[in-house]
């Protein structure tokens, strides 16, 4: 995982008091979003490496890969060390082109790596993106971004674009669903926001920034999303208080 996440620039976008706007995936984002992951998403590494392992245990030949909110390429240059010299042909979507051409840029240092496996990338929301012959699908921490109309069809859509075995992904940041356990939950992520060095005018700006930008939903609501759209194989493989991620198989 190191080769993914070194050279990290500090995230600092909210430590001083500033006039608060929509969070966006900007290019100051995406100049700072290494730190930035692994100081607000806990358990980040552990979660892409073994995405990338599964990635490659479901990947089936003459189908393909879709990380849908790609951003700049951690997952995407773990699935390449992992396959090595295995081929396989993988599609990223993100529809931040800062993001993109970051990962872009990582790509092409790559070339001469050997690496047999194909990376396209594609600048559009995730769900303008038609789903086709797929064997593995991921979404980390971004379904959360959709608007909350948009994404049973989108979960719809990628159950129906997978092959027989094949497996989504998701991870996403989630909500209690009691007022008292949810409490638990975001006092616990605060906490590991302050233990990773971010200030409470960090945390807080941060939060106000996110407002309406970033809508979680309870586990159960993804859980009952994901049966809807057709899978019945749906657990949870990685939780961590207010973050979860699920395996659902076709």
């Amino acid at each position: 995982m190191n080769k993914a996440v070194k050279h990290m620039e500090k995230d600092r976008i909210f430590a001083q008091k500033k006039e608060i706007e929509p969070f966006a995936f900007t290019r100051e984002v995406a100049r700072v979003f290494d730190d930035m992951l692994v100081r607000s998403v806990p358990l980040y590494r552990e979660g892409v490496l073994r995405q990338a392992r599964m990635a490659e245990q479901f990947f089936q030949k003459k189908t393909r890969i879709y990380d849908l909110g790609c951003s700049h390429g951690n997952l995407g240059i773990l699935i390449l060390e992992q396959f090595g010299e295995r081929p396989f042909t993988m599609i990223g979507v993100d529809n931040s082109r800062p993001m993109i051409e970051k990962y872009r840029d990582r790509l092409n240092r790559l070339k001469t790596s050997g690496a047999a496996g194909k990376i396209d990338l594609v600048c559009a929301g995730m769900e303008e993106i038609q789903i086709k012959n797929a064997s593995v699908v991921i979404i980390n921490l971004t379904l959360q971004f959709l608007d909350l109309e948009k994404r049973d069809d989108l979960i719809k859509k990628i159950y129906q674009g997978l092959v027989p075995g094949g497996i989504l992904l998701l991870t996403e940041k989630t909500i209690g669903e009691s007022r008292a356990i949810n409490e638990i939950q975001l006092d616990a992520y605060r906490r590991f926001k302050r233990e990773n060095g971010y200030s409470d005018l960090e945390i807080s700006q941060k939060r106000d920034a996110l407002e309406k930008v970033l809508v979680p939903e309870s586990v159960n609501t993804h859980i009952q999303r994901l049966a809807r759209a057709g899978f019945e194989d749906i657990d949870i493989w990685l939780k961590w208080f207010n973050f979860a991620s699920f395996i659902a198989i076709k």
